[in-house]
């Protein structure tokens, strides 16, 4: 068995050379928490054998953020620093390729104030515009991984100690990204080719409608035009191929603003804020959220919908079967790069514009016309299980089986 070390360099070599596809003379922008510097370090050696000009460091402590959040002064978190912006859109403007290493505590910012956390998402919303864009249409390679921290470990592994709990949970992220395969490399592209080939058979159909019902379900929602359904690896403006999520079961579109009518529950707990959002259910009229309740989260949840106005419709729309690994795995991540991809999703906020023909080079005023919902958040959240049914409805009225059961039904 290999070591723990030569498992971790096989990790920062599939982000390197999978996940982003770092291309010789390109910049690589890491952002990772600071207890993950030897992670860190490791992407960044893999990235400069690539051939990276220069690979910037953007290092997240999580005690210091709760700390600004217990002290800070409130009208800090209703601005987010322009420098802050500048150095993104520098690295955006330069093609660099993004690596987002997240090792979230999800239970973060329990006990803070609920308007704080709102406030700063509204700021940093508003100040990352440029690059929520620019990654919504693949102007740039980019990909969210994951790495294993106590806090989180322990919440997933819940009476274990600290350090069983982050070797348990490093084991499953590494079986997620498929590192336990002989060749981590060929088993991504055997599995890209076969969320394609999902893909191809979607696109072909050219639904309509998609009709969602389960227990605490029961919504249709409608799908642009010119939507484009589309799943694992993508294309930056360059052509470099890179992998956005690993892991990645999903394939996605993006529904009509305006058409998503009825009801649909949360089977899964939603981290967000550093809080959890749990038992949850949204109802919908002409594509807005007009109701939300929920067991647990509800000021968290509420703060979420009163982001913009576009934080009260859909921007994706996400179908995963309930065998795929993650899901078999039967573990609660309370982390949505795992969870959502054991599960049928949707996204609150802003769409993709890569889910829209020819949107990738489209203003937001052409995309908005086509459908498109725009804001300044984008938040997944599961609603899949093993009682879902989805059909397809075509132009015609004709009714298509897309899941029975809780899986593909074809």
């Amino acid at each position: 068995m290999s070591s723990f070390h030569e498992q971790l360099e096989r990790y920062a070599d599939l982000i390197v050379k999978v996940g982003v596809n770092v291309q010789g003379g390109q910049q690589v922008f890491v952002s990772g928490a600071v207890e993950m510097a030897p992670l860190v370090r490791l992407v960044a050696a893999k990235a400069y054998a690539a051939g990276a000009s220069n690979v910037h460091v953007d290092w997240i402590d999580e005690a210091l953020s709760r700390l600004k959040y217990e002290h800070a002064a409130d009208e800090v978190f209703t601005v987010y620093p322009e420098w802050e912006t500048a150095k993104r859109n520098a690295f955006v403007d330069a093609g660099a390729s993004f690596i987002s290493i997240v090792s979230p505590n999800p239970d973060l910012l329990k006990g803070i104030d609920p308007q704080r956390i709102g406030n700063f998402q509204k700021a940093s919303g508003a100040g990352l515009a440029n690059f929520r864009r620019a990654v919504q249409a693949n102007k740039m390679s980019w990909t969210v991984v994951a790495a294993a921290m106590p806090d989180w470990a322990v919440k997933v592994f819940p009476g274990e100690t600290p350090d069983e709990a982050v070797r348990k949970l490093w084991d499953a992220i590494f079986a997620a990204v498929r590192l336990n395969e002989g060749n981590p490399a060929e088993a991504w592209a055997a599995h890209n080719a076969a969320l394609h080939k999902k893909v191809d058979w979607l696109n072909g159909k050219r639904f309509r409608k998609l009709h969602y019902r389960a227990p605490g379900t029961d919504l249709t929602v409608e799908l642009p035009e010119k939507h484009l359904w589309v799943g694992a690896s993508s294309v930056d403006s360059k052509g470099v191929s890179f992998m956005a999520n690993m892991p990645t079961e999903e394939v996605f579109t993006a529904p009509l603003r305006g058409g998503v009518n009825g009801y649909v529950s949360s089977t899964k707990p939603l981290s967000y804020g550093g809080n959890l959002i749990d038992g949850f259910k949204l109802t919908f009229e002409e594509g807005r959220i007009v109701a939300a309740e929920a067991q647990a989260g509800l000021d968290i949840l509420q703060r979420l919908l009163d982001t913009d106005e576009g934080a009260r419709y859909l921007g994706e729309v996400a179908l995963v079967p309930h065998r795929s690994p993650i899901s078999q795995s039967n573990l609660l991540f309370y982390n949505t790069l795992f969870d959502e991809n054991a599960s049928n999703h949707l996204a609150i906020g802003s769409g993709y514009a890569f889910n829209i023909e020819g949107g990738k080079d489209m203003s937001r005023e052409a995309l908005a016309e086509l459908g498109l919902n725009n804001s300044a958040t984008h938040v997944d959240f599961m609603i899949g299980s093993a009682e879902m049914d989805i059909d397809g409805i075509a132009g015609n009225g004709e009714t298509v089986p897309v899941f029975r059961k809780g899986n593909w039904a074809e």
